[in-house]
């Protein structure tokens, strides 16, 4: 049992290590276009919508697409990653889960908290309260996939599982807090239909093609983000009504989406998404931008909160007797995984890009996420490294 979940870990961190170079690469792309003699036409790729002048139709802008559409299939990924876990993963196990879940609560907690503190007396930048609440699991496992066999297994799980539990709460802020203001019933009633047909007459029936679910996941789509509802939530809602049943022909639906589709997010969706996403012009700016209280706040939270919250919750966890320490992890090791916890990067910017419409607010957005993240992906590396010094590799199997 251990041997499988094992391999199932190191096929995931085989995609999502890979996944956090090319989410750098693109990263510093759209910085250096950003400041470069190419700054307008990063711009005009980024913003412009594209008009087609003989039928009065306007195509709306490349960050439209990836932040409403493209992240749909994101969240459809984490969606379905989160049912798996819950059905028959390490979110199963009620005794497993307890720790992460709530080591997750407090790295989500306390960065608010701080970013709260700095932005209190100003309504416009306290929008942005939850942009230091979030982990990107792609990043964060990446930097800890760069130890190799020093670091123990329980630890790579614990992380897993906190990320992801992370991931189900922006998913709950987002959709409790940065949807359209302005609900419109009938589109609403439109996309709980299209989720009663499959489960209902779909389970009923037994249908488990991929091609009905997605068609309805297009329509599910559209009717969700003309409700007001942030688009990205349809592909959550459509991730918990695939079916986690295998075939006569040995197929199932949920583990076949799921291994489709996460090639795709990880190496195509999330790259473009931080070039779009990442870009921030330099120009004007000096050393004093970074004591404003939207990237003061972002900074701090990422990188102070998180380990205050993970590290903290867990201490208090374990020793209430709620929960015992990850098999040989140490809490050097936990305070490690609890920096790297700061690694904010896709879901900080993703929910940034929603509290803010201002270009300047963006821009302190993208500049606190990237140097918080950028912080807490060094300090949890080192602070990882300097832990498991002299330790002799962890074999690979697990029995």
């Amino acid at each position: 049992m251990l041997t499988s979940i094992y391999n199932a870990y190191r096929e995931f961190v085989k995609l999502e290590s890979a996944s956090s170079i090319l989410l750098l690469i693109a990263a510093l792309l759209a910085l250096w276009m950003s400041n470069s003699a190419l700054e307008h036409f990063y711009g005009a790729l980024i913003h412009t919508p594209i008009s087609i002048s003989p039928l009065s139709f306007e195509i709306k802008p490349l960050e439209f697409w990836v932040n409403d559409g493209l992240m749909a299939i994101f969240f459809f990924t984490v969606g379905l990653e989160l049912k798996r876990e819950m059905l028959e993963g390490e979110l199963s196990d009620l005794s497993k889960v307890a720790l992460p879940t709530i080591a997750a609560v407090g790295g989500m907690a306390v960065p608010a908290l701080i970013y709260v503190a700095l932005n209190w007396d100003n309504s416009t930048t306290l929008n942005g309260w939850a942009i230091p609440s979030a982990t990107d699991i792609a990043f964060s496992l990446g930097v800890l996939a760069l130890l190799g066999r020093r670091v123990p297994f329980s630890l790579k799980v614990f992380l897993m599982a906190l990320a992801i539990i992370d991931d189900l709460g922006a998913i709950v802020i987002i959709a409790l807090f940065y949807s359209g203001h302005e609900l419109h019933l009938s589109y609403l009633a439109f996309a709980a239909a299209l989720l009663v047909v499959p489960v209902i007459l779909f389970h009923w029936k037994g249908i488990t093609s991929l091609t009905v679910y997605l068609i309805v996941g297009l329509f599910l789509w559209f009717f969700v983000m003309k409700s007001g509802i942030h688009a990205t939530l349809a592909g959550v809602a459509l991730a918990f009504v695939i079916p986690n049943v295998t075939d006569s022909h040995g197929h199932n639906p949920l583990h076949r989406l799921e291994k489709i589709l996460h090639p795709w997010v990880a190496y195509g969706i999330l790259p473009i998404f931080a070039f779009v996403n990442a870009g921030v012009s330099f120009e004007g700016m000096d050393l004093s931008i970074l004591w404003e209280p939207v990237p003061l706040g972002i900074v701090l939270g990422l990188f102070l909160g998180k380990q205050l919250g993970v590290f903290g919750f867990t201490w208090l966890t374990i020793k209430l007797g709620f929960a015992k320490l990850p098999d040989r992890a140490t809490w050097m090791t936990i305070y490690g995984v609890a920096a790297l916890c700061g690694v904010g990067f896709t879901m900080s910017l993703f929910i940034g890009s929603m509290a803010f419409t201002d270009a300047e607010y963006m821009n302190q957005v993208r500049l606190g996420v990237l140097l918080g993240s950028f912080l807490s992906a060094i300090v949890g590396y080192l602070i990882l490294f300097a832990a498991t010094s002299g330790q002799a590799p962890i074999p690979e199997t697990v029995e």
